[in-house]
């Protein structure tokens, strides 16, 4: 049989462990085995674990100690605890933790064999109703995307296209544009929507901690592998893995990658079988991939890989008249989590809102708008109550004044320095809006000894 969720076995005693662990191999489950409680919840916290089998009486952390942390975190793996004692007391005060049922040692095979089954049937029963609710939650809708634009409906139109296949979508746009809500929206509304969504953030992970992160590793594969670590790729088995920030990846971090993207097997670090896994891939970046793979920092072939279907993300201004709506979106989530009253913007300080670049695009927004309803005690949001650069009208901050005489070279260095200033130094925005390549860009910076 194939069971989608693992069964762990928690027991300090390595003969039973080990007993146990293969009764239920033969049986044809997916079962791992933990001698500490501590190293079970490290084990939690890496698979998807369906139930746990646990002594009670165990060195350092104790299986009620066990059951407790576990619940305390809001696990619905089923847990099934054991005790060699027959203490009634303690089954049920393991019960009303939380506790699936109990077993005494030494343990009837045939009694185990059944707690076994029916705490998985329940436990799917659990994960299957949950992910019903959440996906009744998120088919009508586009996961907090909000926007009626012109420029929005076409994101919604592509997203609406690519959910149902297995293509490569590579997401890109400014930093804040919500190239990740676009990503869980195709997973919700595809045939995979029931598995997990696992994001991994490459920018944010050392070349040396790539590989196990994505690939997992077996317990001693180097120093400080004191366990098994299952992978994002493992993990998003039957689901959605999305690679953000992909353009930060290093050139051999992206041969890793293209390797597996095209097979879909792998290796553990330290381990030698081989893994297959049936996950989709997305991708996002707020690079300029064609230019990295001119400047020979970005494979070509890993670029065409990713990039089938292309989906750009709008900046915010390109789409002022979204602004209102999120306005009222993050207005009210930000006065329900703070419990504050309702608040409304008057009809200049949307205006000023409307007009702005906003550089740090809808998540600048987000983040305006619960500092707004925190700190504003008035109902009515005023243009005073916003931030200086946002009281100054588009038309004035994006205004130049150029005297008469001033050389064409003069007049290309300011205007480089304020489309610079208005996009806070990102480069890529800048050269997009001037309309000349990133190159041509990073070449007049020198040339002028602009600081940015």
């Amino acid at each position: 049989m194939t069971q989608a969720f693992q069964v762990l076995i928690v027991d300090d005693e390595v003969n039973i462990r080990n007993a146990l662990v293969t009764m239920l191999a033969k049986k044809g489950y997916r079962v791992f085995g933990a001698g500490t409680g501590a190293e079970a919840l490290q084990h939690l916290e890496e698979a998807r674990v369906g139930l746990v089998i646990t002594d009670l009486r165990m060195p350092g952390m104790g299986g009620l100690e066990f059951l407790r942390r576990l619940k305390d975190k809001g696990s619905d793996t089923e847990v099934v605890v054991m005790t060699a004692f027959g203490s009634i007391d303690t089954a049920v005060e393991a019960m009303r933790l939380g506790a699936y049922d109990y077993l005494t040692k030494p343990i009837d095979r045939e009694r185990f064999g059944v707690v076994v089954e029916k705490a998985l049937e329940r436990h799917t029963l659990t994960s299957e109703n949950k992910q019903l609710r959440d996906r009744l939650e998120t088919r009508t809708r586009f996961d907090q995307m909000v926007g009626e634009s012109d420029a929005m409906r076409g994101v919604y139109a592509l997203v609406e296209m690519v959910a149902d296949s297995d293509v490569a979508v590579l997401l890109t746009g400014e930093s804040g544009t919500g190239k990740e809500l676009v990503a869980r929206a195709i997973h919700h509304k595809s045939p995979r929507a029931d598995g997990p969504f696992i994001a991994m953030n490459c920018g944010a992970l050392p070349e040396n901690l790539f590989e196990s992160e994505l690939f997992g590793y077996e317990k001693g594969a180097f120093t400080g592998a004191l366990s098994t670590k299952v992978g994002r790729f493992e993990l998003a088995d039957r689901g959605t893995l999305l690679l953000d920030e992909v353009g930060e990846l290093s050139l051999k971090s992206q041969v890793d990658f293209l390797r597996v993207l095209e097979t879909k097997e792998f290796r553990r670090l330290g381990g030698t079988k081989l893994i297959k896994v049936d996950t989709r891939f997305l991708a996002a970046t707020n690079r300029n991939l064609e230019e990295a793979v001119k400047q020979g920092v970005f494979r070509e072939d890993l670029y065409y890989r990713l990039n089938v279907v292309p989906i750009r993300l709008p900046p915010l201004r390109e789409r002022a008249d979204d602004v209102p709506l999120l306005v009222d979106r993050y207005l009210s989530a930000s006065s329900a989590q703070h419990h504050r009253g309702p608040k409304e913007v008057s009809r200049e300080a949307m205006r000023l809102l409307r007009l702005y670049g906003w550089p740090g695009n809808v998540r600048q927004l987000r983040n305006l708008m619960e500092r707004l309803v925190v700190t504003v005690k008035d109902t009515t949001i005023q243009p005073s109550h916003l931030p200086e650069e946002i009281q100054v009208s588009k038309e004035d901050a994006r205004t130049m004044l150029i005297t008469l005489g001033t050389s064409l070279e003069q007049i290309e260095r300011q205007v480089i320095e304020r489309t610079l200033k208005e996009v806070t130094n990102h480069r890529e925005h800048a050269a997009r809006l001037l309309g000349i390549s990133l190159r041509t860009l990073q070449y007049k910076i020198k040339e002028y000894g602009i600081r940015d």
